[in-house]
């Protein structure tokens, strides 16, 4: 059984001009102990698919599908308390922008203990050992001291870390990662990947990775999911997209990467790939 399984989801959001599309019929599954990727151009759905899987989207979307579970409970059905007890406990995201996701009045210390407080049930001073082992856990310094800290006190590497350690505070089953490296140089990206790589093998976790970074999916992924303009392209193992993609939006994506530049200019997307000349979702 899945632990994740979307199947025909549609999201749309209520605008003057009329109701917008951002999620167009999207199928996907993952397992525990699977890492999907998620890849497509920014605007293809990638987020607001897996927000919508986690019922965080705000009043004025109108999310249906014909099935969304997890562990074979109905999630659209579930009501609202229920749900609240699974999202941040069994199913954690790590959202973009980890400075923006973070409450600047708190410390990361009060926010990380928070979620084992509701989720856990623990007192203060296993909440504060727990909190202390789950810096040390991702690779924190000082991570006693640390807890004190306010999110404009760390940099960026450091309030992602501890965007990580929030995520897996429980011991999730699905840990869904949107972009996880964005805006980190290239130093700090390796040692988060590497991060999340090294929790998903040791807790068995069922990982969605979120990413428009090829190089990421080619290194992280056992299955890809393509997206555009909110569907679903292509669907395939990691090797098999990369050696033979049968969607044309697919083999533009790989075709503007800078390996695969053949003339002095690196092509676009939109110079490779038109629209109206796709086959459409490959479900």
């Amino acid at each position: 059984m899945a632990l994740l399984e979307i199947e025909n989801l549609v999201v749309e959001f209520e605008t003057a001009s009329g109701p917008f599309r951002a999620v167009n019929g999207v199928s996907m599954k993952v397992h525990e102990g699977e890492v999907l990727a998620i890849v497509g151009e920014s605007g293809s759905g990638k987020s607001v698919s897996m927000l919508a899987a986690m019922g965080l989207l705000p009043w004025t979307a109108k999310v249906t599908a014909d099935k969304l579970t997890f562990n074979g409970r109905d999630l659209l059905g579930m009501p609202a308390n229920e749900r609240r007890k699974i999202i941040g406990k069994d199913i954690a995201m790590i959202f973009q922008e980890p400075v923006a996701s973070l409450n600047p009045c708190f410390t990361v210390g009060f926010q990380i203990e928070e979620v084992l407080r509701v989720h856990m049930g623990l007192d203060k001073a296993a909440r504060r050992k727990r909190a202390i082992e789950l810096f040390q856990a991702v690779g924190i310094p000082d991570p006693a001291e640390r807890l004190n800290s306010y999110p404009h006190q760390m940099s960026g590497g450091q309030c992602q870390r501890v965007m990580i350690a929030i995520a897996i505070a429980c011991n999730p089953k699905l840990l869904i990662a949107d972009e996880p490296t964005t805006a980190l140089d290239v130093t700090i990206q390796k040692q988060i990947l590497d991060l999340l790589m090294k929790l998903q093998a040791d807790h068995g976790m069922g990982l969605i990775m979120i990413t428009h970074n090829m190089g990421v999916v080619a290194e992280t992924a056992d299955r890809v999911v393509v997206q555009y303009k909110g569907r679903k392209m292509e669907e395939a193992d990691v090797l098999t997209l990369f050696a033979n993609p049968k969607s044309n939006y697919t083999r533009a994506l790989l075709a503007a990467l800078p390996d695969n530049a053949t003339g002095d200019r690196l092509p676009t997307i939109s110079e490779l790939f038109v629209d109206d000349q796709v086959e459409g979702a490959a479900r």
